[in-house]
Parts: C-alpha cells; structure tokens; sequence
C-alpha cells in the first residue's frame, strides 16, 4: 500500500480549507449572515492556510516551508476563533460595544478602527449562531484544528521522504 506524500497532503488540506471559506461565503451570501470583526480574520486565515498549500503544491511539496507557513495560519485563525468563542462566554454586561460592520469602516477610511475590530473582536463578535448545536466560532476552531494536524502530517510525509 502506498504511503500518502507530502503531495497528497497537501491537496487535501487546500481541499478543506477551500471547504471551510466556501461555507463562510455560503453563510454571507447564500444565508445573509453578516460577518463579525472575527469571522473575517478567521475568513483569512483559513484563505492563507489553503494558498500555502496550494502554493506548495505550484512550487516544491517537498519544501518544508509551506507546511511551517500552514501551520503558523492554522495558528492565526484558531487564536482569532478561541478569542470569539472567550467573546461568547462572557456575561451580556462585560461584552464589548458594537461597532459599524467592517466593510463599512473600510469604504469610510478608518482602517485603523477596521484592523482594531479585526484583531480585538467586538459587541457583534459576542452573538452566538448555532450550527448542529456548536456555535460557528467552535466549528471555525475545529476546521483551523483539523488543517493544522493536517499540515503536520504533510511535514512529516516530507520529512520521509527527504530523508529516504
């Protein structure tokens, strides 16, 4: 039996990152749910952990920057998706004050305010969609933690075989 590559992994974490945005652009656009602060960073980490694969797999699979590239997104976007689930937790009277959605304070120029709710998390952040009884912050930290094991077995398949 063939042993998977660091190929093939990386085919399979590009396919379930690009699984993961496509349900994020499913739920923005095919359901109208407006995205908070959080989902967007989210959005594009799990973005970024599919392009490294895909780019490992234009370039050299076999190069073990792209699954260290992976990972480090994987990284990203599970701290943003524990933030938002922390936002979640916290008692109605602790939660932070809601603020324009970000397209609207990126179309006004006040991209500093849009990074800041990008990074920080707002009011919005704190409401709690509820998909098979998870929120979607849980989900979106599932998929970050499925990819991000993932891209550990593509290091390790690479690692193999540069070392046969």
């Amino acid at each position: 039996m063939n042993k998977l590559t660091a190929e093939h992994w990386a085919i399979v974490i590009a396919a379930i990152a690009g699984l993961c945005f496509a349900a994020a652009i499913i739920l923005e656009f095919g359901m109208s749910m407006e995205p908070c602060a959080l989902c967007l960073s989210q959005r594009w980490f799990i973005g970024l952990a599919g392009l490294c694969a895909l780019a490992g797999l234009a370039h050299n699979p076999n190069l073990g920057i792209y699954p260290l590239l992976t990972l480090l997104a994987c990284a990203g976007g599970a701290y943003f998706s524990a933030k938002q689930l922390w936002l979640q937790s916290l008692p109605a009277d602790q939660v932070p004050s809601c603020t324009r959605p970000v397209a609207d304070l990126w179309e006004m120029g006040a991209y500093g305010d849009a990074i800041a709710a990008m990074t920080q998390g707002t009011g919005n952040c704190a409401e709690v969609d509820l998909f098979l009884g998870l929120s979607l912050a849980a989900w979106a930290l599932a998929g970050f933690l499925a990819v991000f094991a993932l891209a550990v077995m593509q290091w390790r398949a690479m690692l193999k075989q540069v070392w046969r």
